[in-house]
């Protein structure tokens, strides 16, 4: 649909008789060491793709279904074509990594490896589909509809640069061209207030030439420090030398304009590095982010100086809503002072809205309040207005058709907790009304969220009949997700259900069409076992529905898969659950291998870690690098096992070993109780923190017969400033940053692990070095380990060839020392 702007085993010890900072000090200079050595002391060799069996590829190879775009009004729907994955030639682009982005050069535009490449236009009941003219080999970037529902935009990437095209519905077979030369290195589009043309970034005519490189250094490369802390978390692609900042500087500005079918470009203003733009509801004023120098080689650019202005389509500036500093000395999990989240006030002409930090930005600081809100209106010559205060870190905002009328959202990051206030600023005496108040992991306990509409000037306000308004949520319970559509009174905030899944599906809202008093129509995307996902309108006064679109199962060889949700316990008493898959020639009684599949998270206690949030009655898939083909294969699968830490969000780390282990243990007695499962036949992954998880549980159990780790970090030294949701950097807790590193357990893997990495991989935290050296260091002590490193490849991988390849390499792995282990 339109988007709105939102304008904004059992016996385990891992550190008995070990002072683990002492064993960090003496394997420091050894990690200096390997910091140095070459790619090719690692005993490795270029070899061609693999390919996994063909019942796999097949299933692989499949191309998904049309993904549907739809306006505003849902009366339209743009169905875009695309492909299961790209070549790797489409990744083996040239791209630059610049400032934490990276860059198409020859798109002037965001590196981008999954593109749509056919379009067609239906009405909301498919009896009418055009195909929009586009070269079946086209790269379609992204879809835009305006708040009007008569018109839409999408992006096509050429050789030559990104072009905006504009498709009327009544006229879809003649797009029109409005710019060969969009830029969208950092600025994205905004619908004016007509819904009839675009707020974009243009590449200036005046750009000459890219800079070349220089024949020689210019001279050394300096850093300083002036005693003024600044922790900075494992960013990626960051600046790195003077004739990196040209390279960004050169794609990175662009020229702001106006443009519009049958008109001429209204260019706003001087090029520069735009990094927002966004036009105000009355359309006389723009809302302009402009990045500045000094750079930063430390940061990427949302950290850079920036100036903040309102300004006239002229170009002169008409307010200075702030001038930013090089945002470097911003604490853990703190925000930055001055003027943040700085939006348009639908309903008012021109107002702004915006929120500043109390607490100095550090969450440590204890205050009554940790945010002003604050607005100010058109022509800005009087000084701005604080408006409410927060007790918690501002989270966002809801607006409503009724312009006095605003919710504000907070968290508070010490108990994981989220609050919704509805505040009524007609009376501003009056207290605000609690909304929701729940802890951010409390699944049953979550209300859903409150569904928004682009207002007629399109901004984004709440979806409103009356004093009622619509909420729609996941509606997690122990049974299975079953997704909900409520209504909620403003006034006396009484919650009325309209709709609620059936216990043999998984239905969730996409869209709403009318609400009016008691017309309710809303759009479905619905789909169970053996059905695939296909969409649904629903007159939920009537109890009638219709449907809308007919896709028919790709992948019927994967129908007999069983399926379901299992829950057990861990040893202390925490309820765990998982997703158990079962293949489909399944033979009651049989034992079979199994994977445990999971990726940690973190709960403040116990209630909440048990909760379930899987769907049992999802259509299964298998595409890209899912685990699940392994079902094809013979093996039975726990998915998505809970492994919850935790704790005190301060200090949950400090347990994080033992709690993971457990929780395995869990997963595994489970299984093989059920008969399932072959206990001497098991193995683990998991991506990203997920392959953190598998390596410890190599380094400290003897659970399992092999495990995969994919994209993970191992070395917790190398993320000093915290990771995941860890809060301490490492000189607070030199212990536990130590004792959940696998690689200082590496001597201990004996167990076969395979690591698989991107070579591009620009996720903060898990460079590939990561994977390199830990596949070294378990060599170095004579583990058994595979060390894949995949041409072009981000943190998750894409190209078709790297994506069977992993295939490939995970059944490989998992064959030889799961399957057939003695």
């Amino acid at each position: 649909m339109c988007a709105p702007r939102p304008r904004n085993h059992s016996d385990h010890s891992p550190t008995r008789g070990i002072s683990a900072w002492g064993f960090l000090l003496e394997l420091a200079a050894g990690i200096a060491t390997f910091m140095t050595l070459t790619a090719g002391n690692l005993s490795q060799a270029q070899t061609s793709y693999l390919l996994p069996p063909n019942e796999i590829v097949d299933i692989i190879d499949v191309k998904p279904d049309p993904a549907i775009v739809w306006s505003a009004d849902a009366k339209w729907g743009v169905m875009a074509e695309r492909n299961a994955m790209p070549d790797v030639a489409d990744l083996a682009r040239r791209m630059l990594p610049l400032a934490g982005t990276r860059i198409d050069p020859a798109a002037n535009g965001r590196f981008q490896t999954d593109f749509y490449h056919g379009l067609l236009l239906r009405n909301r009941e498919g009896d009418s589909v055009v195909r929009i003219p586009v070269d079946p080999h086209a790269r379609i970037g992204s879809i835009s509809w305006s708040h009007r529902s008569n018109v839409f935009v999408f992006t096509k990437i050429t050789d030559g640069g990104t072009e905006l095209w504009h498709v009327d519905v009544t006229n879809p077979t003649h797009p029109v061209r409005l710019t060969d030369r969009l830029s969208t290195v950092l600025q994205g589009i905004d619908w004016t207030p007509s819904g009839q043309s675009i707020v974009c970034g243009l590449v200036p005519k005046s750009r000459g030439s890219e800079p070349k490189p220089p024949s020689v250094p210019e001279g050394p490369i300096i850093q300083e420090s002036t005693g003024t802390k600044a922790p900075a978390r494992t960013y990626q692609d960051l600046l790195s030398n003077a004739y990196d900042e040209q390279l960004f500087e050169h794609y990175a500005t662009s020229q702001i304009a106006i443009v519009a079918p049958g008109q001429p470009e209204l260019l706003v203003g001087e090029p520069g590095l735009i990094d927002f733009a966004a036009i105000s509801p009355d359309g006389d004023h723009l809302l302009i982010t402009r990045l500045k120098k000094p750079f930063s080689y430390q940061f990427p650019s949302e950290y850079f100086p920036r100036t903040i202005d309102v300004i006239r389509l002229d170009g002169s500036i008409q307010y200075r809503v702030a001038d930013v500093p090089l945002a470097e000395n911003i604490p853990i999990e703190g925000v930055r002072t001055g003027p943040r989240s700085i939006q348009w006030w639908p309903g008012f002409p021109a107002r702004l809205i915006w929120t500043e930090a109390l607490d100095g930005g550090d969450p440590k600081n204890k205050v009554d309040h940790r945010e002003q809100l604050w607005y100010i209106d058109a022509p800005y010559r009087l000084a701005a207005v604080p408006l409410l205060k927060l007790k918690h870190r501002f989270s966002g905002l809801t607006f409503f058709a009724k312009s006095k009328l605003l919710m504000t959202t907070e968290l508070d990051r010490d108990r994981r907790w989220t609050t919704s206030l509805l505040h009524d600023l007609e009376s501003p005496s009056a207290s605000p009304k609690v909304f929701i108040d729940r802890s951010v992991r409390d699944r049953y306990g979550d209300p859903g969220r409150v569904l928004v509409k682009p207002d007629a000037k399109g901004f984004s306000i709440a979806k409103q009949s009356g004093d009622w308004i619509l909420m729609a949520g996941v509606g997690a319970t122990p049974e299975g997700n079953r997704p909900f559509l409520d209504r909620r009174d403003l006034n006396t905030l009484n919650t009325e259900r309209l709709w609620r899944c059936s216990p043999d599906h998984s239905e969730n809202v996409a869209s709403l069409v009318e609400f009016d008093g008691d017309e309710l129509l809303v759009i479905t995307r619905r789909e169970n076992l053996t059905e695939p996902p296909n969409y649904f309108l629903k007159d939920l006064k009537r109890d009638e529905e219709k449907r809308l679109t007919h896709f028919v199962d790709p992948t019927p060889q994967l129908r007999g898969i069983k399926k379901q949700i299992v829950k057990y316990q861990r040893a202390d008493g925490v309820p765990l659950s998982a997703t158990l898959y079962l293949p489909a020639n399944y033979q009651e009684g049989e034992k079979l291998p199994l994977i445990v599949w999971a990726y940690p998270l973190e709960f403040n206690d116990a209630s909440t870690a048990g909760q379930i949030s899987a769907n049992p009655n999802e259509f299964t898939r298998v595409g890209g690098t899912s685990h699940l083909s392994l079902l094809t294969q013979g093996y039975a699968i726990m998915d998505d096992a809970t492994m919850p830490v935790i704790g005190d969000p301060e200090t949950m780390n400090d347990t994080f070993i033992k709690q993971i282990v457990d929780a395995a243990k869990a997963a595994i007695d489970h299984a093989v109780g059920l008969g399932v499962a072959d206990r001497n036949r098991v193995g683990v992954g998991g991506h990203s923190y997920g392959a953190f998880m598998t390596a410890n549980l190599l380094a400290h159990s003897d659970l399992f017969k092999a495990g995969v780790a994919r994209s993970g970090a191992y070395n917790r030294t190398l993320t000093p400033f915290g990771f995941q949701s860890e809060r301490r950097p490492l000189w607070e807790a030199k212990d536990v940053y130590a004792s959940v590193s696998p690689f200082m357990f590496a001597d201990r893997i004996k167990t076969p692990i395979l690591f698989i990495h991107g070579e591009n991989d620009n996720n903060s935290g898990t460079f590939p070095i990561q994977s390199q050296r830990m596949f070294q260091a378990v060599k170095g002590n004579g583990g058994i380990a595979r060390l894949v490193m995949l041409p072009y490849e981000s943190h998750g991988y894409r190209g078709r060839q790297s994506v069977l390849h992993t295939q490939a390499e995970m059944l490989n792995w998992f064959n030889q020392y799961v399957r057939d282990a003695k």
